[in-house]
Formats: structure tokens, C-alpha cells, sequence
């Protein structure tokens, strides 16, 4: 009889019981794909006695997972705790060291302490897989690592934090402002215990990181990530965004340039009727460009049960069958630090003002561009009071370090109200 691929997951959330639920329901299914039949031995959770809609009887309890990484009876550990250190990096290291594979679905513990934890993975003459970390249930990861293995990737961009999508996409819809969606949002769950790590674009920034590591073949890097987020977005941003032909996005971009590696989170406006403008709720998105391919679009559910637990599956089918890959795509030990490069490359933005309603304050705005070498393509006033003058700005293509130096100049006018928004317009 062929041996089985035994499992410990650590974890019986949302996505720990989809798992459960998978092995359980299409054992004969796995077993046909794979060649042997895989099994769950152990589990581990903060409680014992929580239902989780799932019989956990026949597997063993341990209290601590860094116990269950060490137990003889475990093959794989699949780590599903979350947080970037603590017992999920704790059991982590325990279960390489004591030789068995891991199965991750935790974005933040790899951007945080990738490189350290493919050395040691490599060390051990073991894997460590992470396709449920980035994008819920597309496989980009694989897409990267196999698929495209034969391209020299320009860039990677995307929409992957689902709940800023869900916020975006419902101002939009709704015409409701920013503070409505969001306590919305809050109430139907799909925010983080600590909401910044959603609406700060930190989520999202863990994901574009490990991506751009397996792109670009260089050390993951998450303090490389310029990060913007979405709090500042107004519901007049999105009017004007619809009226110029666009959608408001957080949008991931990475790119390897003659400065270095670029890697930026934040807010952009994207063409309405471009796949990125037409994504719509909690979808995610990862566009991908490469020499050979040009550009592929891979789009699907960013998270949730059904959709997360699948990419686990996917991850442990791979080593039951024997498939064997570096955790970033290449060895860890040749991945060279990237040299930070800030987003420098030039592009068209947007800039919504407010300014004070009295003779000369638009000139003064125009005569700080034009001395910061930025051009201006369309500018308007929108809906004002007596004492304040909305104005909207769409610049010719610049370069953030120049808009930058402008709206700090701005400040100085005497005019402004409160401090711009500035909105990067990108090229899909």
C-alpha cells in the first residue's frame, strides 16, 4: 500500500477547517491526483472545545504547535495560525528542523522572514510553499515559479487586498463616503482585528513583496515597499475619477529598473474599462508582464474558505506527488538584496485641492507647478462654498519627486486648505 502524506495543521480557522473539510470530503479525489492518499494526523488551536462545524475526533490535539511540527507522525505542517513572529515563526523553524515540509498560507511571517526561513528550509532538504499567502485562490504563485520560469518579468502589478477593493468598489456603487463603507465593512467582518493592516495597504504590501522576490529572483524585501492607503480617499474622488474615465484602485505595481527594484502600494486611478477598472468587491487581480508572454491577467476570489483552503491543497498535492521547488522560485543562498529604488518612473496624476475662494489662489497653485518642472494637462473647479474652491488637476506624465516638491511648496501659498490629494495615473 502506498504511504500517505500526513498532515498536522496548525490553525483551525476559517481557512484551517476548509482545509479539514477538503481532505475529508475528497479523499478518493486526492488520492487519484496524487498517487497516495493524504491524511490529516494532528491538529492544533488556541481551543478545544470552539465547534467549528467539523468532526476533529479522530485526529490527536496538541496545545502548542511547535509540538505538533515535531511530531513523528507528521509530514507536512501546515501553518495556518497568521501573525508574522511568535508561535507561528516559533513552529515554523521547529518543523524544518525536525525535517518536515511546510505548507503556509501566512504573507506577513514570509515578507517579514523569508529569506531566513528558505535558508533553512533549503538547509534541511526541505520545502516551504506558500500559494495561499498571495491572491486567495489564484495560483500566481505557481504561475510565476513554473509557468512563466522562461520569462524575463518587466513588471507585476495588482489588486490584492480584497476588503479595499469591497471599499472602493461600494463607494462607488453607492455613492456612500469613505466612513460609511468602512464601519460597513467592519460589520460584515471583512476587516482585520487591526484594520490598518487592510485599509494601510500593509496586507497587500506582504503579498507584492513575495511576489516581486520570485519575479525579480532578488531577496524578498517589505520594508522596500513604498505603502499608501486608502484612508484618505474621498467619495468626491471617486465622482471625479468616473467623470475623467477612471476607477480608484490600491494597486500594487513592481518593477526592476537601471535604479533598482521599485515596489509601491497605493491608490491609483486605473481606465474604467481596463480588467483592473472592471474588478469588482472582494476579487483580487495580478497582472503579470514578461518578455516571452507579453502580458497574462490572472484574476479569482482573493480570500475566504472555499477559495484559500483550494491553494493549500494545491501546495500539499505538489509534495505528495514528490514535486520539489525553491521557495522563491530559485536558491535562497544566490538571492542577492535588491538595491531600493524609489517609484520614480513618470506617469500623469491627479490632484484634487482645495483652496481658498479669493482673486489668485488658482495662479499661485499653477506658477508651484510650473516651477517643479510639472505641467498641468486639464485643471477645473468643481462644486465650491463662499470660502472654499474645490479645484481638480490631471498633470501631463512627472515624476513623483517633482510633485512632491511642488505640493510642499503649495503649502507655503498661503491658499491651501488642507493638504491634496495626489493620485498616480497607471498604465495598464
Amino acid at each position: 500500500m502506498t504511504t500517505p502524506l500526513r498532515l498536522g495543521i496548525a490553525g483551525l480557522g476559517t481557512v484551517g477547517v476548509g482545509v479539514v473539510k477538503i481532505v475529508r470530503q475528497k479523499a478518493n479525489l486526492l488520492a487519484e491526483r496524487t498517487g497516495r492518499p493524504v491524511v490529516i494526523t494532528a491538529v492544533s488551536a488556541r481551543s478545544r472545545d470552539k465547534d467549528r462545524g467539523v468532526n476533529l475526533s479522530d485526529y490527536a490535539w496538541e496545545d502548542d504547535p511547535v509540538a505538533l511540527a515535531k511530531r513523528d507522525d507528521v509530514d507536512v505542517f501546515v501553518e495556518l495560525m497568521g501573525g508574522h513572529d511568535g508561535p507561528a515563526k516559533d513552529a515554523t523553524e521547529a518543523a524544518l528542523a525536525a525535517g518536515k515540509d511546510v505548507v503556509t498560507a501566512n504573507k506577513a511571517m514570509l515578507a517579514h522572514f523569508g529569506q531566513e526561513l528558505a535558508i533553512a528550509a533549503e538547509d534541511a532538504g526541505r520545502v516551504i510553499r506558500f500559494e495561499a499567502a498571495v491572491a486567495g485562490g489564484i495560483p500566481v504563485i505557481k504561475a510565476l515559479t513554473e509557468g512563466l520560469a522562461g520569462n524575463q518579468v518587466s513588471r507585476v502589478m495588482g489588486v490584492m487586498n480584497g476588503t479595499c477593493n469591497y471599499i472602493l468598489t461600494r463607494m462607488q456603487d453607492s455613492g456612500l463616503p469613505y466612513e460609511d463603507v468602512f464601519q460597513e465593512a467592519s460589520d460584515l467582518g471583512y476587516l482585520e482585528a487591526d484594520p490598518n493592516l487592510d485599509v494601510g495597504g500593509i496586507d497587500a504590501g506582504h503579498k507584492l513583496a513575495l511576489l516581486s522576490s520570485i519575479a525579480f529572483g532578488t531577496q524578498v524585501n517589505f520594508d522596500g515597499v513604498e505603502l499608501e492607503g486608502i484612508q484618505r480617499i474621498s467619495i468626491e474622488d471617486i465622482h471625479q475619477a468616473a467623470e475623467l474615465g477612471y476607477k480608484i484602485k490600491l494597486l500594487g505595481v513592481a518593477q526592476m529598473t537601471g535604479r533598482g527594484l521599485e515596489q509601491r502600494m497605493s491608490p491609483c486611478l486605473v481606465p474604467e474599462d481596463s480588467p483592473l477598472g472592471q474588478l469588482k468587491g472582494g476579487t483580487n487581480m495580478v497582472v503579470i508582464e514578461g518578455d516571452a508572454v507579453e502580458q497574462i491577467v490572472l484574476r479569482g476570489p482573493g480570500a475566504g474558505e472555499g477559495p484559500t483552503a483550494s491553494a493549500v491543497m494545491g501546495d500539499v498535492c505538489d509534495i505528495a506527488r514528490g514535486f520539489r521547488l525553491a521557495t522563491f522560485g530559485a536558491p535562497a543562498q544566490g538571492l542577492q538584496k535588491a538595491k531600493v529604488a524609489q517609484s520614480n518612473s513618470p506617469a500623469p496624476y491627479y490632484l484634487h485641492l482645495t483652496l481658498e475662494d479669493k482673486p489668485g489662489a488658482l495662479a499661485k497653485i499653477a506658477t508651484v507647478l510650473g516651477d517643479n518642472g510639472v505641467s498641468i494637462d486639464r485643471m477645473r473647479q468643481t462644486r465650491h462654498n463662499n470660502t472654499n474652491a474645490p479645484v481638480l488637476i490631471v498633470t501631463h506624465k512627472t515624476t513623483r519627486a517633482a510633485l512632491d516638491l511642488a505640493v510642499t511648496a503649495m503649502k507655503d501659498t498661503g491658499v491651501m486648505v488642507n493638504d491634496p490629494v495626489a493620485l498616480r495615473i497607471e498604465t495598464v
